[in-house]
């Protein structure tokens, strides 16, 4: 479901069937565009005023977008590239893949825009494979555009050239990481690769390259068409415009809602019809699996915003937003995402090819009665070791997930390790008792 109120910007009247260029022209689709082509805009001022509209990247990490486009270098002769990071991989995060489906143009201008102020000549897509409809789609929206003269060489008269390309990923979660994905571009595996160098001075093919989210480059048409003070002045200071929630889990009408930022997450909760069967809230994670969970009394106080998110002990991230009822057992939650991320580490770095499996054997074995009073502290020396110590994030990811779930439900860990049973009951509460290595991979079975 999503949010068309007098708010949004990037999905509003869109229905699905309305995606062509056809109809994105009739919204005002590539004005912003033409003007600047027309006017000769410098592209300095095209920074600029993305810079001003406080945009921060959608992605995940929040970076100032503006600022990101400033550090390709100007003057640099040869090819330089943007890459807009469609491959969304992250457990509870469904929005780029319906901003994709209802309005690609969007993306495909905004890439087009960014490429004029960065001086870049060709932009690449890198779309998650398991969503094969709408890489086809896509395909069709860039040919739509080259046919109207909106790519290729000499954009609209102007001699400014630039191309997009779409490329399709293959479900792998390490490549969400903008190196990871640069490295699967080129057809290498995707692993991260060592920073510095940054992309921005040795990105796609060793050439400067900025990665930015779907959302983001959605965003960027309406900035250029309105103005960056009018973006900012959607949101709060510091997190200009609106974002995509996809709130899943319990709730009664789960889906992709448009909001400001700085809408307070109750009044979130209740465009997504409250907790499902009148049940009370018990906790959310903000911005995607990776992030820190925070219990319902703390979200309940708090904006959805990143300014906000953070100084309540989390991080807005995707803005996948996971809603947990009282019925949650937390113990079994957390495996869950624990063996999520000992199944996506791509093996590169010890801390985190080693640290996620014991992570998951040690939630597994507590979640399967058979915990010991020394796991939970176990369970922090390892997330210790993880993060902060890998190339990429993805350490980070799995340990923050159990340093947050130990930090505010440790008394759920503690009873199931002390009775050898659940400290809830319900549905999503029922453990998995059985032999010693049941749910295991077999490797992983025979040395639980």
């Amino acid at each position: 479901m999503l949010d068309y109120g007098p708010d949004a910007i990037l999905m509003a009247g869109l229905d699905g069937a309305n995606w062509r260029l056809a109809d994105y022209e009739k919204r005002g689709g590539y004005e912003a565009l033409r003007k600047l082509l027309a006017d000769q805009v410098p592209p300095e001022r095209v920074i600029a005023e993305v810079k001003k509209s406080a945009l921060r990247g959608r992605g995940g990490a929040g970076f100032p977008t503006g600022l990101k486009w400033s550090f390709m270098p100007r003057q640099f002769p040869g090819a330089k590239y943007m890459v807009c990071n469609s491959d969304e991989g992250e457990p509870g995060t469904c929005k780029d893949r319906d901003l994709l489906r209802y309005n690609p143009h969007s993306v495909i201008e905004g890439m087009i825009i960014a490429g004029y102020a960065t001086g870049s000549t060709a932009g690449y897509n890198y779309i998650h494979g398991e969503i094969w409809a709408l890489y086809e789609q896509f395909e069709e929206a860039i040919e739509e555009a080259r046919r109207a003269g909106y790519l290729g060489r000499d954009i609209l008269g102007s001699a400014f050239s630039f191309e997009v390309y779409a490329h399709p990923g293959f479900g792998a979660y390490i490549c969400g990481e903008e190196t990871g994905l640069l490295e699967s571009i080129e057809g290498k595996k995707g692993q991260p690769r060592f920073k510095p160098p940054f992309p921005a001075s040795f990105g796609l093919y060793g050439k400067p390259t900025t990665v930015n989210n779907t959302e983001t480059f959605a965003a960027v048409p309406w900035i250029m068409r309105h103005g960056g003070d009018a973006f900012l002045n959607l949101g709060r200071p510091n997190n200009g415009g609106t974002k995509l929630f996809s709130v899943t889990g319990h709730v009664a009408r789960p889906g992709n809602y448009e909001v400001r930022l700085g809408t307070p997450f109750a009044r979130l909760l209740e465009m997504a019809g409250g907790t499902r069967a009148g049940k009370r809230l018990k906790a959310v994670i903000p911005g995607g699996s990776s992030m820190p969970v925070l219990p319902a009394d703390v979200m309940l106080a708090t904006d959805m915003d990143y300014d906000s998110i953070a100084k309540a002990g989390s991080m807005l991230g995707s803005g996948a937003v996971i809603v947990m009822d009282e019925t949650t057992c937390m113990v079994r939650a957390l495996e869950r995402l624990s063996y999520f991320y000992f199944e996506e580490s791509c093996g590169q770095c010890t801390p985190c090819r080693e640290g996620t499996g014991w992570l998951y054997r040690v939630v597994h074995r507590i979640e399967t009665g058979r915990g010991r009073a020394e796991d939970l502290a176990l369970l922090d020396n390892v997330s210790d070791n993880i993060a902060g110590r890998t190339i990429c994030a993805l350490g980070d990811a799995a340990a923050l997930p159990v340093k947050s779930f130990l930090k505010h439900f440790r008394h759920e860990f503690e009873h199931h390790i002390e009775h050898r049973s659940c400290l809830v009951s319900g549905p999503d509460s029922e453990p998995k008792w059985g032999r010693a290595g049941a749910h295991l991979p077999p490797a992983m079975a025979r040395a639980a």
